[in-house]
């Protein structure tokens, strides 16, 4: 009990969870004793080298693959929204941003246009898909996941074909929609120099859990440096700026006054305050 003689809250039981986790592809260990949870509101970047079992890791908690050890829990009637790594199309065949939306699910025409104006699509519903640049179609994705209300978002390289600064508008949006849902979100990404001040928790995986904890507690793990080594940690070196703007799809940042909510890059080049 607590000073007031009520008992304490019991802590909110985790979306999805793995303790002790492996995966075995023949004789070889992909990966071994992975411990992991999201909760709601929460977000846990994985970070590591090619070939470190993120992506692997990934797809057992979600029941993509079987595992051979540990345990895995997820929330009862978790829904999931899911952003491939990679996304096979035929581009030769013409496809409009809405249709896109309705690949995997019939969805209300009022649910899909909510969704792409979340990422900032609105104007795009008619375009051919083929046209939408990198950022544009990741975004594409994201309306995507969303548009079924997850309790939990993953995301396995949401940035990649991005450029430097669509990187940056990309987080900020994802780090918007947690707010914005109360959803948890599991997040990979291979480009060490980029992680999220928002993030919560970072694990870094190499076959296994090597470390764990803040984006500041991992950079300065022995464990992280002497995987990536000094200058890779050094490189994670977290800055915050003002949110103080907005992104158009265009890639143009409009200044917005009187906004001072706190997003953050930890690419040490992007000095980027709008």
């Amino acid at each position: 009990m607590d000073a007031t003689g009520d008992l304490p809250e019991a802590p909110a039981r985790p979306l999805i969870a793995a303790k002790g986790v492996g995966v075995r592809h023949g004789q070889r260990w992909l990966i071994q004793n992975i411990d992991l949870q999201v909760h709601r509101g929460e977000i846990v970047t994985l970070i590591g080298p090619n070939g470190s079992g993120k992506s692997t890791t990934v797809r057992a908690m979600l029941g993509l693959i079987g595992h051979d050890a540990g345990t895995i829990d997820r929330t009862p009637g978790l829904r999931v929204g899911y952003v491939p790594q990679k996304l096979t199309i035929d581009w030769t065949m013409p496809l409009k941003v809405r249709r896109f939306m309705t690949l995997t699910g019939r969805h209300p025409a009022a649910l899909i246009d909510k969704a792409l104006d979340e990422v900032g699509l609105s104007a795009f519903s008619d375009r051919d898909v083929q046209v939408l640049s990198g950022g544009e179609f990741q975004r594409l994705l994201l309306a995507r996941a969303i548009i079924t209300a997850p309790d939990l978002l993953v995301l396995d390289e949401p940035v990649q074909g991005v450029d430097a600064t669509g990187e940056i508008a990309l987080y900020e949006l994802i780090a918007d929609l947690r707010r914005r849902h109360n959803c948890g979100i599991l997040l990979i990404s291979h480009d060490l120099h980029i992680v999220m001040a928002a993030t919560d928790t970072v694990v870094c995986l190499n076959g296994h859990v090597c470390c764990s904890g803040t984006p500041q507690t991992v950079a300065e793990s022995p464990e992280y440096r002497s995987l990536f080594g000094t200058r890779a940690a050094e490189a994670l070196a977290v800055y915050h700026h003002h949110h103080d703007h907005r992104h158009l799809p265009d890639g143009r940042v409009v200044h917005v006054e009187g906004n001072d909510d706190h997003t953050a890059c930890t690419h040490p080049e992007h000095d980027h305050h709008g």
